[in-house]
């Protein structure tokens, strides 16, 4: 393809925060809440990268082409053949890094994003196309789809490629994320899963999943119940002591609480806003380290992004979020 004239274009890209597997779910839901990082790129006439960021990650992300950003709108342009351009990037980020609350995967929705809104009127990208190409970089369709498209997602692999299936929460599911000082590594975590477990475990995890999806659309109060897992938390909770006892402590107060990811962060899926708080004065009392309680919202629109018209003389710069799907 010719290189396109994209000088001038800027975009501003917002994406939420993730919780995945919510349990039972295990690399298959994922739930978008309202946590965001921010990105503004515009295009350059010198090539390469620069990338200022402030907030989570300012001082220890790297700030040139390494940055997970930069790569996954390199990987966005190199997929439609388009030359990648020069760009500087600011980048704001609220979600945590290493907690289990997607960070990674926003890195990678907003790079993608981002190469949408530049790429406007160049190359249309659909919904499809862009799991696709997140999945290509983060490997589990499940931490990137509620990213792109908000509310309760259904991930799964079929041989043409990654799908998707976007549900509208409960308007009564109130989460609580309960964030840690430290940090996990997701590859420890996926390195304690054995390769098979017990047929029994499997089949109790099928109707767990079956019942959180109605739970969390349609019956709040089956929560609990539909949070219960035996195909992942357990053999993970050798690394996050701390998580484990918090959650178990949860659970036996009556409160839907699970690893939030890969953790070590906790999800608490209240059925109203009372009882999140309840949740999380019981985790204040018991905790032996400091856990930074998050009353977040759903986010139902997932990622979006702005293209920034220059503004010429006195004329106003206009915005025009669009969401993915």
């Amino acid at each position: 393809m010719t290189s396109p004239d994209l000088r001038g274009r800027t975009v501003v890209v917002k994406v939420p925060a993730t919780s995945a597997n919510l349990g039972p779910g295990f690399d298959t839901l994922g739930l978008s809440l309202a946590l965001y990082d921010e990105l503004e790129v515009s295009v350059r006439d010198q090539p390469g990268a620069t990338v200022e960021v402030t907030g989570v990650g300012e001082g220890e992300v790297p700030t040139d082409e390494s940055n997970l950003v930069v790569r996954a709108i390199a990987h966005t342009f190199e997929a439609v053949g388009v030359p990648l351009p020069g760009l500087n990037l600011r980048a704001r980020n609220s979600i945590p890094h290493g907690r289990g609350m997607g960070s990674s995967g926003a890195a990678i929705v907003s790079g993608i994003m981002a190469a949408k809104g530049l790429l406007e009127g160049v190359v249309d990208l659909d919904a499809q196309q862009l799991l696709a190409l997140a999945n290509d970089m983060e490997g589990h369709p499940d931490n990137v789809a509620p990213a792109l498209f908000g509310g309760l997602t259904i991930a799964w692999v079929t041989p043409e490629g990654p799908r998707f299936k976007k549900l509208i929460v409960h308007r009564g599911v109130s989460p609580l994320v309960l964030v840690p000082e430290h940090v996990m590594s997701t590859a420890l975590a996926r390195s304690l899963q054995p390769q098979s477990v017990p047929h029994e475990d499997a089949v109790f995890n099928v109707s767990r999943s079956a019942l959180l999806v109605a739970a969390l659309i349609q019956s709040p109060e089956l929560l609990h119940a539909a949070t219960e897992d035996k195909l992942h938390q357990s053999y993970r909770a050798s690394a996050m002591p701390e998580t484990d006892r918090l959650i178990t402590l949860l659970r036996e107060n009556g409160f839907a609480a699970v690893v939030s990811g890969a953790g070590p962060s906790i999800l608490v899926l209240g059925s109203d806003p009372s009882q999140r708080l309840a949740a999380a004065k019981l985790v204040e009392e018991a905790a032996q380290t400091r856990w930074q309680p998050l009353m977040l919202a759903v986010d139902f629109k997932g990622a979006t992004v702005t293209r920034v018209e220059p503004v010429q003389q006195e004329a106003a710069t206009t915005h025009s979020d669009t969401p993915v799907a």
